[in-house]
């Protein structure tokens, strides 16, 4: 009987001590740069409205047909943050989920969509400062799904002195060759000269960056790769997982049972949100 007792005394104690954090998903800025308004979502901890701290960020990408409020309906993010930060396997932090507007060309720059330029000039310097965000290198990652992955790719490649940690999943790696971009061109209508597709596969092929940008830039940042089995994306994960174990990049490498589908996404985002806290812990 006393057993019985403590059980449900402990259980209680645990609902009461149990917080949870909030998700707005009808935020919006102007951008000049894209000329026109941008949409985001933000997952706040639970302790931002009783504390006064600065929070590290989880900058956390949609995939193609999906926009800002993917993560937040169908990937479960405040019920799956909230349980991390509760039992202690993720740091309490902030979730920016941003609108690539996947009917354009999504998180890269090409033509008059300069979306990569809109996130690095003008997003990521205004959700920084209208939330309390700790804006070094240290207290700052990336993670997004398919489309999203390949945008975690890109932005830590082009960009690895700005994040600590990040973690593809699904990724689309980009074109796997120049013939393959063109073939993805033509079927969009999109009229490129030879030396602007060149120019396009060089900066948005992520074996092409493991191959050009410095090593020790791309070992700045802690990899956290996961592609399922199934996956119709699972070569060009493999093949990144072997270019950076030829050059001794460390990294996380998972395969596990499943395809390109939201209960893949769901059970990886805890094990996201474990690894970039590992990086926001470190001295």
């Amino acid at each position: 009987m006393k057993k019985f007792i403590f059980l449900i005394v402990f259980s209680f104690s645990y609902v009461l001590i149990a917080q949870t954090g909030k998700v707005f998903d009808n935020q919006t800025m102007s951008s000049e740069v894209l000329g026109m308004e941008r949409n985001f979502s933000v997952y706040l901890p639970p302790d931002y409205d009783t504390s006064e701290r600065s929070y590290p960020v989880l900058y956390l990408l949609h995939g193609a047909t999906d926009d800002h409020t993917g993560w937040i309906q169908f990937g479960e993010v405040l019920r799956i943050a909230d349980a991390a930060i509760n039992d202690g396997t993720a740091t309490p932090m902030i979730i920016i989920m941003p609108d690539a507007d996947t009917g354009k060309m999504g998180y890269f720059n090409q033509g008059d969509w300069l979306y990569e330029d809109f996130f690095f000039k003008e997003f990521m310097p205004h959700v920084e400062k209208k939330y309390r965000i700790r804006s070094e290198k240290k207290y700052r990652a990336v993670a997004g799904l398919s489309m999203g992955g390949g945008g975690s790719f890109m932005y830590a490649l082009h960009h690895p002195e700005l994040f600590s940690s990040a973690c593809p999943l699904s990724a689309y790696i980009g074109p796997l060759t120049i013939e393959a971009l063109k073939e993805r061109l033509a079927r969009n209508n999109e009229k490129l000269s030879n030396a602007e597709i060149k120019d396009y596969f060089n900066k948005h092929n992520a074996l092409n960056l493991i191959d050009s940008v410095p090593v020790d830039d791309i070992k700045s940042v802690r990899w956290y790769i996961d592609c399922g089995d199934d996956d119709f994306l699972y070569e060009g994960n493999s093949l990144v997982h072997i270019a950076m174990t030829k050059k001794k990049i460390p990294h996380e490498y998972r395969v596990r049972d499943g395809g390109h589908s939201w209960v893949y996404w769901r059970a990886s985002l805890p094990n996201v949100l474990e690894f970039v806290s590992q990086a926001f812990h470190q001295n």
